[in-house]
């Protein structure tokens, strides 16, 4: 039997075993992206309004229930969300970008 041979074939299984993992996970999170993009629009439109600026000074003033989740009352939490939102965006355009350079070489 040929080493090298056994040893390339072993290689190459590994490659298509974590590519096809990889693909497949990242496949799982686009979906779940697309299924809550328009959930994070919603709240990125509602960050930028008054109704916000509304609802964080009736925070600030004691006027909602102390057991009440608020989140997104804090102007981090979603400025936050907004910056990695952004920044997700560029890499996905990058490899995307690199996908379809290579794809062109080969």
């Amino acid at each position: 039997m040929n080493k090298e041979r056994i040893e390339r074939i072993e290689e190459m299984e590994k490659c298509l075993d974590e590519a096809g993992k990889a693909i497949k996970e990242l496949s799982d999170a686009l979906s779940k992206y697309e299924w809550v993009r328009d959930d994070y629009y919603k709240l990125q439109e509602y960050y930028d309004s008054e109704l916000w600026m509304q609802d964080f000074e009736a925070d600030e003033k004691g006027l909602l229930p102390k057991d009440l989740k608020r989140g997104v009352l804090s102007e981090d939490a979603v400025f936050d969300l907004i910056i990695e939102h952004e920044r997700l965006l560029e890499r996905l355009e990058e490899v995307s970008l690199y996908e379809l350079a290579t794809e062109e070489l080969v």
